[in-house]
């Protein structure tokens, strides 16, 4: 069954560089991404764990896990996590699962055969405290991916979850949002007494900021 926004992410019981790691109660009431490499030594991948290891902070920040996976050994994620350190200057700070019996992969749909039958794709999981995922995002093993697009999805997620509006193209933190059109102009009024600006009846900007 192909996993869907919304959806509770399957548990899992799976060992990793930092242990044995039961999924659900891992996460506990953080955040967390589940992120797929298609497999251990390869350029890609390097750099991007040594980008996720650099955003330590900005994951904290957040309240979020991160959660790498590889189909590889645990004893080969200890010995390519030395490489990762050396070649990209931050040791990696969070687990990586070893998933060599593709159990997780299989849960989560990460290997696509016509892509390539024998690792996973590049998978992206955004799961919020509820464990329900909010993101899903799926590479090619080829291409490396954004993870300052990652941050800034979460930041979309979390405040859209506090507030009722919606965050438009290419918006960053700080900037105005969309009002969503389920709010009626009189419920607006005491939700965003400082007012917006109105394009059309359905697009409404307000700066939260004021």
């Amino acid at each position: 069954m192909t996993l869907q926004l919304g959806d509770i992410a399957p548990d899992f019981e799976q060992d990793s560089t930092h242990g044995r790691i039961k999924f659900h109660e891992w996460l506990g009431n953080s955040w967390g991404i589940l992120f797929s490499h298609p497999k251990n030594f390869t350029p890609v991948c390097t750099t991007e764990l040594g980008e996720v290891a650099r955003l330590k902070d900005e994951w904290a920040k957040r309240n979020v896990k991160p959660l790498g996976l590889s189909i590889d050994p645990v004893d080969s994620h200890h010995k390519w996590e030395e490489d990762i350190a050396d070649t990209q200057g931050h040791k990696v700070n969070f687990p990586m699962l070893a998933d060599p019996d593709r159990k997780v992969a299989t849960l989560y749909g990460m290997v696509h055969p016509k892509a390539d039958p024998l690792v996973t794709v590049r998978s992206v999981f955004i799961i919020d405290p509820n464990k329900k995922i909010r993101l899903i995002l799926t590479y090619p093993p080829s291409a490396g991916r954004n993870f300052a697009e990652v941050l800034r999805v979460i930041d979309s997620l979390q405040l859209t979850d506090k507030e009722t509006v919606a965050t438009p193209v290419n918006w960053q933190p700080g900037e105005p949002v969309i009002i969503v059109p389920s709010v009626s102009n009189e419920e607006a009024k005491k939700r965003f007494p400082q007012g917006w600006k109105e394009l059309r009846p359905y697009l409404r900007l307000v700066d939260l900021k004021k």
